[in-house]
This record gives C-alpha cells, structure tokens and sequence, in this order.
C-alpha cells in the first residue's frame, strides 16, 4: 500500500488528556463490520462524539475537527491499548490525524500504526504534561531528523524502528517495500536457479 511520504508534519495539536484510551474508544466493536480502510474516520472516537441519539456531542474536542490545521492528536499515557484491531490506526488516519503523541503508546497499536501510515511518537513526561497541558499549539515533528519542536523553538527527540521509519518516508507499507524490490528479487531468484 502507498500513502503520502512522512518525512516533516507541522500542525496544530487536538489534546484528549484521558489515559488509558484503548482501542474500542478510538473505533466502537460495532462499526468493524469491513476491511477497507475508506469512511472508518466517521466512527473515529465515536461514542465521545456523539450520543445515545447520533447527536453530536458539543463538548468534545473533536467535534469540529479540521484535519488540515490539526492533524496531530496527543492523548494521555497508555494509548491504543486493548484489543489489536487494525480498525483503530485506520479510523484515525482516516479522520485525517497523521500522527499521535503520548508518553506511552500500546506496542501492538504502535506497530499497526506505522504499517498504516499513522506515525505514533513517545516522548518524555515533561514534554508530554507540557502538550497535555497547551491544547492546540502548533508543533513541527521531524521524521528524518526523529525530533519533536514546539513553536518557541523548544525540542525533544523520540524513536522509531528503523525500517519502519524508512517505509513512512518512503510512504509505502511493509509490502509496498518488498514489492518496489521486485525487480531485485527476480534477479536473485535468476541467478539462483
């Protein structure tokens, strides 16, 4: 699968401080009734955005989403935990977030994200408080460089698997990868026969 390369996002932040939110949170059981990828943002965090009525829930920080100036969500610690439904990095990369930031993201969430296009970042606690604490600031995170710069020019660092990592700048998946080497691999196969 291809998606847009993500080698620098600079974007406004949405900030869903709750810890803990797992992955039937992000996109309910009852909406994973397909396997493509196309429309799941509708039912992005959907019991936070509406109610028991399908009315939209005017206190949520999601309601207005504008995924052009705010396509970075920071979320408290423990998220994506829960089941490993692939649904939960597809609802949200479909919602238009390009990445999530926390100070501790669900590995089995995390590796599902980065096979989807969706960047997940872990960072210290202090810089994690401070996101929590200034919804909507403006921020710069750097793939290439794998920093984190907020708008007064303070930065942190963070970590991502390195072929992982490859793959988003390339933007492909881990079987787009293998499919651009195809070529190579035909030739190995040839020399080996």
């Amino acid at each position: 699968m291809r998606f847009k390369p993500l080698l620098s996002l600079t974007s406004k932040t949405i900030v869903l401080p709750q810890d803990n939110i797992d992955t039937d949170q992000i996109i309910p059981a009852r909406f994973l009734t397909t396997t493509s990828r196309k429309g799941l943002g509708a039912f992005a965090f959907y019991d936070w955005r509406y109610d028991e009525d399908g009315a939209i829930r005017e206190e949520s920080p999601l309601d207005s989403h504008d995924p052009v100036e705010r396509a970075i969500l920071v979320a408290g610690s423990n998220f994506g935990c829960g089941s490993s439904r692939e649904h939960a990095p597809w609802a949200l990369a479909d919602f238009g977030f390009q990445a999530v930031i926390s100070s501790d993201i669900a590995d089995i969430f995390k590796s599902n994200a980065l096979k989807n296009g969706l960047l997940p970042v872990e960072v210290d606690q202090k810089t994690h408080q401070r996101l929590l604490n200034n919804p909507g600031e403006e921020l710069t995170i750097d793939l290439e460089k794998q920093t984190v710069r907020l708008s007064d020019g303070w930065q942190t660092v963070f970590e991502v698997e390195p072929f992982a990592r490859h793959c988003l700048l390339e933007g492909v998946d881990p079987l787009g990868h293998l499919m651009n080497q195809m070529s190579l691999i035909e030739q190995f196969e040839v020399e080996r026969a």
